[in-house]
């Protein structure tokens, strides 16, 4: 029988955690070109002073084959935090072993603990996980679409800012 362990990510795995993005964007049928981030991006951001985001690692029989990158948002209408699930990922040898559902109840109880009054997360309209999703309780919310701005469009927007009261960046 496979051992599975879930575990909070170290910033030794800083390497792991890029392996599994780049892993996810083949997944998700981008090229691996779309990933942007390095190591020392992921130990600056996620183990530095300034941490801004945490994350679990899913281990199958003493190796790394999954992952989840979450950080805390803010509910305007609750009062409280939350949680927000920016990637939950298992490599495709690795399912079938329940790490998916150990990482999502493990958030789930982070959640918990800290107060948060949801957990949120986004998944791509055609990726079979949703049944798993929805089988949790996870429900999809249909009212909200999803909005983003990147750059060069969001230094271009962010220029227009009162300098009076916005340092501009160096």
């Amino acid at each position: 029988m496979s051992k599975t362990l879930i575990r909070p990510a170290t910033i030794a795995d800083a390497e792991t955690i890029l392996s599994l993005v780049q892993a996810l964007a083949i997944y998700e049928k981008e090229p691996l070109s779309s990933v942007k981030a390095t190591a020392e991006d992921f130990r600056r951001d996620g183990f530095g002073n300034e941490k801004r985001f945490e994350a679990l690692i899913a281990e199958l029989d003493g190796a790394p084959v999954g992952f989840a990158l979450y950080f805390h948002n803010y509910s305007t209408w609750e009062g409280r935090a939350g949680l927000f699930v920016e990637d939950l990922f298992v490599l495709e040898t690795a399912r079938g072993h329940g790490l998916g559902r150990q990482l999502i109840t493990a958030l789930a109880a982070i959640a918990d603990a800290r107060g948060c009054k949801r957990l949120d997360l986004n998944v791509l309209d055609w990726n079979p996980t949703r049944e798993f999703y929805h089988r949790l309780g996870i429900n999809h919310k249909t009212e909200w679409l999803p909005y983003r701005m990147t750059q060069p469009e969001l230094a271009q927007l962010g220029e227009q800012a009162d300098p009076a009261w916005f340092p501009r960046r160096p």
